[in-house]
């Protein structure tokens, strides 16, 4: 979704908001969580509130009516009764038999209620510096996981891993050979947009930095002669990420057609721009969610941004066997998290094993 359309749909959203949402998305500016993030979250508590009055937990006639002493008082069974709701209902457009939400979204939920929560208990300030209320139910809910194991999960992501000299390989792909069988409409605008988009990959491939990270760069965030890009990561820490060499020629060579072919003004901060409507926007997740999956799609296996960053840090365990490394070039703040890249490196280490 374009950003400008994005804070349209923001600002209905918050039309519809009780005044200690309201509350809540100013401070998650500050912080800062992204638009995409918060666009979704006050989607979860529209859909939230909605059932609180249909299901006459509150008696209200309107989202915006909602009292916050129904969420001070608010029972586990409430939740419980909530979170089956959204597993039974059938969804939009299911093309499938399937009844209800996946468990993945009803984990995105639980998350985005206890953030609001959070804030109400913990994070504000009334007039005498206490929190709104103290009694937070949302840490009696807890997400469920999919059970599988790390050698299962590494064992699925791995043929979408561009790992070795693929990495490089893919990169020159789409620079030299993607066009060949483009026609001249597709070639156009691939020619038109071939510098920002290899700058792009090359970017996540080189840093393992997330999509929002990536697309919310200002310009003044990047420094190529040290080879660092400063990043906003979860939970609105500032970081100062490393840039692989093989990186920097596509930057460098965006940065060099950045003004000339998006018509770029010295207002226009974002570092990674589209062209729309004769104005310079910065690009939005979506665009570049649709963009790398067509590239990778074409080169070997259809991928989201997201395996890019796991290739990155794939690539980086192998070199290093270091898993402390890796969680500090990824923004994790701990090692857990990388417990995944030890079990694909053993694979490949297997692999090579076996052809000697």
């Amino acid at each position: 979704m374009k950003r400008e359309k994005l804070i349209a749909h923001i600002e209905m959203l918050k039309e519809k908001m009780p005044w200690f949402v309201l509350d809540y998305y100013q401070s998650k500016l500050i912080v800062p969580y992204s638009f995409t993030t918060l666009f979704e979250y006050l989607k979860e508590y529209q859909r939230f509130f909605t059932w609180l009055i249909d299901a006459k937990i509150t008696m209200v006639s309107s989202i915006k009516e909602v009292p916050l002493k129904i969420l001070e008082h608010l029972k586990k069974k409430d939740l419980e009764l909530y979170i089956n709701m959204l597993m039974e209902r059938p969804t939009q457009n299911n093309k499938s038999n399937n009844r209800g939400l996946s468990q993945a979204t009803i984990n995105r939920t639980i998350s985005s209620l206890s953030s609001l929560f959070k804030y109400l208990t913990e994070e504000v300030e009334n007039e005498n510096g206490e929190p709104y209320f103290h009694r937070n139910v949302m840490k009696k809910i807890q997400t469920h996981k999919k059970r599988e194991t790390l050698a299962a999960r590494a064992e699925n992501i791995k043929p979408k891993l561009f790992l070795g000299n693929e990495t490089k390989e893919f990169l020159k792909f789409i620079d030299n050979e993607y066009a060949e069988k483009l026609s001249y409409h597709a070639k156009f605008f691939f020619i038109k947009n071939k510098e920002r988009d290899l700058a792009i990959i090359a970017l996540i491939l080189g840093s393992g930095i997330r999509l929002s990270e990536c697309i919310n760069i200002d310009m003044d965030d990047l420094y190529l002669r040290t080879q660092r890009v400063e990043v906003f990561r979860k939970g609105g820490k500032r970081d100062s990420v490393n840039i692989a060499s093989f990186a920097i020629t596509y930057l460098e060579q965006y940065l060099i057609v950045r003004k000339i072919k998006y018509k770029a003004k010295k207002l226009d901060k974002a570092l990674f721009l589209t062209f729309y409507k004769g104005h310079a926007n910065r690009i939005d997740a979506s665009s570049v969610e649709k963009m790398v999956g067509k590239y990778s799609k074409a080169f070997k296996i259809k991928v989201s941004p997201h395996k890019l960053r796991h290739t990155l840090a794939t690539r980086l365990y192998a070199e290093t066997n270091s898993q402390v490394l890796v969680s500090h070039q990824l923004g994790h703040s701990s090692t857990q998290v990388t417990d995944l890249y030890t079990h694909i490196v053993e694979d490949e280490q297997k692999n090579a094993l076996d052809k000697l």
